[in-house]
């Protein structure tokens, strides 16, 4: 297993600001274009991990890269590989962060890994999907035992959604970080009222 670029629990102290940090120095906040890529199914409460993190990240009406997978609309195992060949075609898709739930270690629940290189989605419950993004985060949300399924479905859906809520703060703030530093994005810094509904 490779070492991630960082990682850190949930319950830590100051964990957005950390994460964002992490996020900043690796994320191509630079590039327009980036894709964020919110894998799972709101059918499994391990599992939605990936869209509440899209539809948290939604709720941030000034964060403006395309976000792919929400409550609303989940990128599951049904419909991943038609997701990533049209990603894959399309001439205007920049770097994707692909995010997902994973099991892990018992004493590594609520960690938080971010990692360069592609997501190889459905591995603990032995799907074979295709891999995505250059970068990925991964959020381990239970214990790796048994059946890996039933895990998943019998997590506990606060859980999940500390979790994912964590995840996407840290990427608003890491952007926000990132438009400050900039002389030309002054329009971007201010945050809009509607910013506050994710909190």
């Amino acid at each position: 297993m490779k070492k991630p670029l960082y990682s850190i629990h949930y319950e830590q102290q100051g964990v957005i600001w950390k994460l964002s940090s992490a996020f900043l120095e690796h994320l191509p906040f630079h590039d327009p274009d980036m894709v964020f890529l919110c894998i799972g199914t709101d059918r499994s409460t391990g599992d939605s991990l990936g869209p509440l993190t899209g539809s948290f990240l939604s709720l941030y009406k000034s964060f403006p890269f395309p976000i792919i997978g929400t409550l609303e609309t989940p990128v599951h195992a049904l419909n991943l590989p038609t997701v990533v060949s049209h990603l894959n075609d399309s001439q205007t898709t920049g770097p994707i962060v692909a995010i997902d739930a994973c099991l892990g270690h018992h004493y590594a629940i609520g960690d938080i890994l971010l990692e360069k290189g592609p997501l190889w989605p459905g591995k603990a419950v032995q799907k074979e999907l295709p891999a995505i993004g250059e970068y990925n985060i991964k959020v381990i949300v239970n214990h790796l035992h048994g059946d890996s399924i039933e895990t998943l479905q019998t997590t506990r859906l606060l859980h999940t959604q500390d979790l994912a809520r964590v995840v996407a703060n840290a990427l608003f703030l890491a952007w926000h970080r990132y438009c400050s530093t900039q002389q030309t994005s002054k329009p971007h810094t201010e945050l809009q009222l509607t910013d506050l509904a994710a909190n």
